[in-house]
């Protein structure tokens, strides 16, 4: 029997203001449950490794107790790796969001933009021509770079040069979306083919360099990257969080956006800017990292739709999920071999981006 409400609404038996408290209970529901989740596998992932430490003896050490060795495991090696995959994991998840809802194409990230394949042209020119790529053995049998900043700041300076040419064709020709990412597929493939020609004159060390950087793993950040790291994707964060409502008019169409009292092209320029500023910086310290910032916000978009106010959250929870379960995963596929967290995603994330596709994403 249906009912009829103050307003004298009827809608199936039930009145729109319990319908509407339901519809957002879902929203808080899946958000609940994400940092539920991302809790749990920010202690299992701490817990595993090569050195057994149980889940409750990491729980003690974050609490401040001395374990000895178990204190120098968690601190210097195991925390500092989980909390840059969520740092990380949460940045290319929130630039993928905003990019796709400034763009207004589901296409939209920073892997199809360009700016991943500049930063590993930027590594490539750095080993090759300025020399920072010698590199030498650990007594793991790993490898490093001997010069990890000067790889890493000529990385991120092709990084921006790439965000500058989209930000001056945005601003300067009146891009429209569509020209937006076929600019970047063409900086892509620019960008590709240099790092093919710069490769093709490497000797052997020099071109295992190049392929050993551009192989994502968030297990080469130390205490003071993430800090970097976090000191740009958390401001970032807040930033699209204040414009989740003018993301929301803009996701309408350019014309509403306007009528609302939008200033469009502004909230475009600055949210490229910063969009491509986190790619930058993720990428610079920690290498090439695909499909997170594409996958997680549609991801997220089917379980809590195309509201800003819930799919920046979702998307960045998500976004910590999918990466440190990658890491986490990587670590024990072939233990003590620790695979790139990169190869895990890339792994992971195409065949759940070809199932979107085949099954639609919700709007």
């Amino acid at each position: 029997m249906n009912k009829v409400n103050e307003s004298g609404v009827k809608l199936g038996g039930d009145s729109v203001s319990s319908a509407y408290s339901r519809y957002i209970g879902r929203k808080f529901t899946f958000i609940f449950l994400s940092i539920l989740l991302l809790i749990l596998l920010f202690l299992h992932s701490i817990a595993v490794g090569a050195a057994n430490v149980s889940v409750m003896d990491v729980a003690r050490v974050l609490l401040g107790e001395d374990l000895g060795n178990s204190n120098t495991i968690i601190w210097q090696i195991r925390l500092p790796r989980a909390l840059t995959a969520i740092v990380a994991g949460i940045g290319l998840s929130v630039a993928g969001v905003s990019l796709q809802s400034i763009l207004r194409n589901p296409l939209g990230s920073p892997y199809t933009l360009g700016i991943s394949h500049a930063a590993a042209f930027g590594a490539a020119f750095s080993v090759i021509v300025l020399g920072s790529g010698t590199m030498r053995s650990t007594g793991a049998d790993a490898v490093m770079l001997n010069n990890p900043y000067i790889t890493t700041a000529v990385a991120f300076l092709f990084s921006m040069l790439t965000t500058f040419i989209l930000l001056a064709i945005a601003k300067y020709k009146g891009a429209s979306p569509e020209v937006m990412i076929l600019t970047g597929v063409a900086l892509s493939s620019l960008f590709t083919a240099g790092t093919m020609f710069l490769q093709y004159f490497a000797d052997d060390v020099q071109l295992a360099a190049v392929v050993f950087w551009t192989f994502g793993d968030v297990g080469r950040a130390d205490w003071g990257d993430l800090a970097i790291i976090s000191a740009v994707v958390l401001p970032s964060l807040l930033y699209f969080y204040l414009n989740c409502w003018n993301y929301n008019a803009i996701d309408a169409g350019d014309e509403t956006a306007k009528g609302l009292g939008v200033d469009v092209e502004k909230i475009r320029l600055w949210g490229m800017l910063a969009a491509s500023l986190v790619t930058a910086f993720i990428v610079a310290f920690l290498g090439v990292i695909g499909f997170v910032g594409l996958v997680c916000p549609h991801i997220s978009r089917r379980f809590v739709g195309d509201d800003q106010r819930f799919l920046l959250p979702a998307s960045c929870l998500v976004g910590g999920l999918l990466l440190l379960a990658s890491d986490t995963a990587a670590r024990m596929m072939m233990a003590p071999h620790v695979l790139p967290v990169a190869i895990l995603t890339a792994f992971m994330g195409a065949p759940l981006f070809l199932y979107l596709l085949v099954r639609g994403y919700r709007h």
